[in-house]
C-alpha cells in the first residue's frame, strides 16, 4: 500500500533523513565508541543503551527513506467552498446532538486524539468535497454509520504538523 502524502511531506522526510545521516548518525557512533571505551560490555549499560539508540536511528532512517520511495504524491483539488486536505471542517454530529471540530489531513500526520483525520478513513473520505451546509452520511461498515452536518470549513494550506513516529 502506497501512502498519499504531499510535497512538503516528502520535503521533511528528506530533510529529517539527512539530519539523521549527517548529525545523529555521527552523535550516536560517537557514543557507542565512548561507551565501549568503559570497558566489560556485558555489564555496560551505557554500551547497551547507545547501541540501542543507534539502531532506533537507523531504523527511523529505513522507515523514511521507505516512505519517501513507495508514496504516492496528492494534491488538494478541492473548491473553494470544499472541504479538502488540511481544511478545518466544524460539524454538528446528529446522533450525539454536539458539535466537534476535525483537520483534514494525509495518512501519515492523522492524529485521532487531536481531531486530525485521515483522508483514508471514513470520515476523511465522506467530507471530502462537500460543502458547508451538506449533510453527509459517514459509513463505518456496510451496516452500520451516522449523518453529520457540515457546519463551517476552514480552509488552509497549513501543513505545520509534526510528521507522526512509526
Amino acid at each position: 500500500m502506497y501512502d498519499k502524502l504531499t510535497k512538503k511531506d516528502i520535503e521533511k522526510m528528506e530533510q529529517e533523513i539527512e539530519h539523521r545521516k549527517l548529525v545523529v548518525r555521527k552523535q550516536a557512533l560517537d557514543d557507542v565508541k565512548e561507551a565501549r571505551a568503559h570497558g566489560d560490555l556485558s555489564e555496560n549499560f551505557e554500551y547497551k543503551a547507545a547501541k540501542k539508540f543507534k539502531n532506533e536511528n537507523e531504523s527511523r532512517i529505513r522507515y523514511l527513506e521507505k516512505m519517501v520511495k513507495t508514496a504516492q504524491i496528492i494534491e488538494d483539488k478541492s473548491g473553494d467552498n470544499e472541504a479538502g486536505l488540511n481544511d478545518t471542517v466544524l460539524l454538528y454530529i446528529e446522533d450525539d446532538e454536539c458539535e466537534e471540530e476535525y483537520k483534514i489531513v494525509t495518512t501519515v500526520r492523522s492524529d485521532v486524539l487531536n481531531n486530525m483525520i485521515s483522508i483514508e478513513s471514513p470520515m476523511g473520505k465522506a467530507l471530502l468535497k462537500h460543502k458547508a451546509g451538506d449533510r453527509v452520511y459517514i459509513a463505518i461498515d456496510d451496516k452500520h454509520g451516522y449523518y453529520v452536518q457540515i457546519k463551517e470549513i476552514h480552509k488552509s494550506d497549513d501543513e505545520s504538523e509534526a510528521i507522526s513516529r512509526f
